[in-house]
């Protein structure tokens, strides 16, 4: 065996289509463009999202909105909702999971002031708002935000 001499297996490989190389190629005359138009004109190939000339839709919606890549996505908690735990309780993201009130344990919880609160709690969270923080403060309870 010589290097000159080898040749892939049988019924590996494809001739390619030769076309516009006369009749007798079965692919001459128009070259398997059909008959006429954009199509089969030299260099007439169509844009993605082209509408003939038609102002396309990408540019009829409006634009709308922002949204920056430094975003964060808080998780919302508020008092009314701490009513679940029991008094002396120390409330953080893996306890606030396991009671179902949040999504992921691991996500950034903010604390609101909506509701009342009748126990002391401990409650530690990345953020407070400032009524939230007075009505934990005022019933007993302990605020430490996370970083």
């Amino acid at each position: 065996m010589e290097l000159n001499s080898l040749k892939p297996a049988l019924g590996s490989t494809k001739n390619r289509k030769r076309i516009g190389r006369g009749t007798g190629s079965g692919h001459g005359k128009t070259a398997t463009k059909g008959h006429k138009g954009q199509k089969a004109r030299s260099g007439g190939s169509i844009k993605a999202g082209f509408e003939g000339g038609q102002m396309p839709l990408q540019r009829r919606l409006p634009k709308r909105g922002f949204i920056p890549l430094d975003r964060v996505e808080y998780s919302i908690v508020n008092l009314s909702q701490l009513d679940v735990f029991d008094a002396g309780t120390v409330i953080d993201g893996i306890a606030l999971a396991s009671k179902g009130l949040i999504k992921s344990s691991s996500a950034p919880v903010k604390v609101l002031g909506n509701g009342d609160l009748n126990k002391t709690l401990h409650v530690s969270a990345t953020k407070f708002s400032q009524s939230a923080k007075d009505k934990i403060i005022a019933a007993g309870g302990t605020v430490e935000e996370i970083v």
